[in-house]
């Protein structure tokens, strides 16, 4: 059994050669638009739908096999869900590099929801700028 059939099932979806492929294609690029993967999937599987691969995609977000990357003024990235780290997203060519989570990130956010008093259970940060082959 693949790790993505695993993956699936785990989160109690059905492990269907199109969310195969789609997890494939996602983890081949690492950081991968809805578009960039309609257009790797219907190489292998030309009958498959847009509509299809969004479905699929949105449906893998809400079960958090996927994360969604926004992408200022451009369409969001997906990858698959990993340890927390931090995006740095280029704001000209649009390329998304993780960087490492450190403790002192961990320490400061423990730190500042123990002041506000707020229970945090989600982090996503995405730093935007640009990357040294664009400026």
């Amino acid at each position: 059994m693949s790790e993505h059939t695993i993956l699936l099932k785990q989160s109690s979806l059905k492990a269907t050669f199109q969310r195969i492929n789609i997890l494939e294609n996602v983890e081949i690029h690492g950081h991968i638009s809805i578009d960039d993967i309609y257009a790797q999937v219907i190489k292998v599987h030309p009958s498959l739908s847009l509509a299809t691969v969004y479905k699929n995609i949105i449906l893998m977000v809400e079960k958090g096999i996927l994360i969604e990357v926004p992408i200022t003024g451009q369409k969001s990235k997906y990858e698959i869900k990993k340890a927390n780290h931090i995006h740095l997203i280029c704001t000209k060519c649009t390329k998304v590099e993780d960087r490492p989570h450190t403790k002192e990130i961990d320490e400061a956010f423990e730190d500042m929801s123990q002041e506000n008093h707020f229970e945090l259970t989600k982090q996503q940060i995405n730093l935007y700028g640009v990357c040294s082959e664009c400026s």
